[in-house]
């Protein structure tokens, strides 16, 4: 891995964790203004407790050693949670500035996946065993 890829996966993955986790402890505790996001948007309340404890533990799983199939699907609930905010900002008419947070996200999301070290990765234990 050359040291710009390692700077390049460090610092998407730095700004990905704070963002993941600074949304998720305000999901989990509902403030900061989600439940309005939430109802606008038309889902139930109850989404924010689920979306906020997986994006916490998802952090957790993206920075913890070792662990690359754990990674794998914290990658892609993080996948999953910023493609599905993205489009349902756009869905219900809203303007593109709502849903540029969640597109963001998408974006480093992607980022730190495609820069993560060859020993975050489930290929490269698999070719070593």
């Amino acid at each position: 891995m050359t040291k710009a890829n390692k700077i390049i996966y460090w610092v998407s993955t730095i700004f990905l964790s704070f963002g993941m986790l600074a949304g998720g402890i305000q999901q989990l505790i509902q403030i900061g203004g989600y439940n309005e996001i939430v109802t606008q948007l038309g889902y139930p309340l109850y989404l924010l407790s689920i979306l906020g404890t997986w994006k916490i533990l998802g952090v957790i799983a993206i920075l913890t050693p070792k662990k690359p199939l754990l990674k794998e699907w914290a990658y892609a609930g993080f996948f999953f949670a910023m493609s599905g905010a993205t489009i349902s900002h756009i869905v219900v008419g809203q303007p593109i500035t709502e849903a540029l947070p969640s597109t963001i996200l998408l974006l480093v999301t992607a980022t730190s996946w495609y820069f993560r070290p060859n020993d975050r990765k489930i290929m490269e234990l698999q070719k070593q065993n």
